[in-house]
């Protein structure tokens, strides 16, 4: 990882204080950044690359409303043969360049039948129905704790920040639980009413093992779902990623505002 950490270093200015993962189709956030460097993942030494439609790959560090940030404009899923070290290594990466805060997105299929298409939810809780954990194996106890509290994982301090920020920019948000899937066949009907009786709003595949890793680091977590379609079985059509970009693209505009507006209040 020093190489990795040299070379990013190298080309920045600033001490990023807020990460940000942009999930499918919402990569349009990155414009709002000034004073911004882009560095493609193809670049940077060790990283992984992504290989997903509506994921550019590139590190983006800047300022956003007087903070400074890293965002990743796209991210590395399990599902593309990578892994589970390598989805979380650019969490690690971001974590060590000094980013205190983490506010993780993705497009997400709704399981909640009083969502509909469009609506962002506010991640208060996941259920990691993968089973495979990111920190299985040796630990580092300079970095974190072998057995990791799980308490309070989504801060409940900004999921109130993002809620009243939604509030005061008449964004509707939601807020509910988000189940991880690996992907990347979407999820059955059956799976998706498993997972409406197990306490799931919403379902996905990417997003928990990044946050595992960064709780591990002692991140504060803020996570935002855009419900870009509704899971399996909930309404009669099948399911396509291309919808899934379309809807990311079709809410950019208040995503951005939410987001811009949670960064400034923090």
């Amino acid at each position: 990882m020093k190489k990795t950490i040299d070379f990013i270093k190298d080309k920045i200015k600033i001490t990023p204080e807020i990460g940000i993962v942009l999930g499918s189709g919402l990569g349009d956030f990155a414009d709002s950044i000034e004073e911004k460097i882009e560095i493609p993942f193809t670049e940077i030494p060790d990283f992984p690359v992504s290989t997903v439609k509506g994921h550019d790959g590139k590190l983006i560090f800047g300022n956003i409303n007087g903070k400074e940030v890293c965002i990743m404009k796209g991210r590395i899923h399990f599902y593309e043969g990578y892994d589970i070290s390598d989805v979380v290594f650019p969490i690690k990466v971001i974590a060590e360049l000094g980013v205190k805060t983490l506010i993780v997105t993705n497009a997400a299929g709704g399981v909640n039948t009083d969502f509909e298409p469009g609506d962002l939810m506010i991640i208060t809780d996941h259920i990691n129905l993968m089973g495979k954990n990111p920190l299985i194996g040796p630990n580092d106890e300079s970095v974190g704790p072998r057995f990791l509290d799980m308490t309070n994982l989504y801060d409940r301090d900004l999921v109130e920040l993002a809620e009243k920020a939604g509030k005061d920019l008449n964004v509707k948000t939601q807020k509910g639980v988000y189940m991880y899937f690996t992907g990347p066949s979407y999820e059955t009907a059956a799976e998706v009413r498993m997972a409406r009786i197990l306490g799931a709003d919403a379902a996905g595949m990417s997003t928990v093992p990044e946050v595992i890793i960064a709780r591990h680091r002692g991140l504060k977590i803020l996570g935002i779902s855009t419900i870009t379609n509704m899971g399996t079985g909930v309404l009669d059509k099948p399911l396509d990623h291309t919808e899934v970009v379309e809807v990311g693209k079709e809410v950019s505009g208040k995503f951005t505002d939410l987001l811009n507006k949670i960064i400034e209040d923090m």
